[in-house]
């Protein structure tokens, strides 16, 4: 399986479809949220490249449906005791301290099955919205 295509970009689509998508690509149109985090495991899974700076990348929906274009402005790929605040406070989903961040990770991460240690890799991905559909 790979990542969707529309409009000719790869397609980003962030946490788990429904509400928890919903308020997550909110954060990206109003301008708080400016990175996001996956497992390096995940592009294994699906033949993907981790995503490249300077790559677009078209924000999604559930139904697929374009929301924007974001371009990809740094990544870093660490394991996850190495995530950092300054990444954390990227995401821009009001976390209060990196414990805060990596609990509510973890926790996502957990509840689809994945084994989370300190060593797992983690991608760090910056963002800037580029265009709003």
């Amino acid at each position: 399986m790979t990542f969707p295509v529309v409009d000719g970009y790869r397609t980003i689509e962030l946490g788990s479809p429904g509400e928890g998508r919903s308020l997550l690509n909110r954060l990206v149109l109003d301008g708080i949220k400016r990175a996001t985090a996956g497992l390096v495991a995940d592009y294994a899974e699906e033949d993907e490249p981790v995503e490249s700076v300077g790559e677009r990348l078209v924000l999604v929906d559930d139904d697929l449906n374009r929301l924007g274009l974001i371009e990809v402005t740094r990544v870093d790929i660490v394991p996850l005791c190495e995530v950092t605040w300054d990444f954390a406070q990227a995401e821009g989903e009001g976390f209060t301290d990196l414990a805060d961040w990596r609990e509510a990770h973890e926790s996502f991460w957990i509840s689809k099955g994945v084994d989370i240690t300190d060593t797992t890799q983690v991608t760090c991905i910056y963002f800037d919205l580029v265009d709003e559909t």
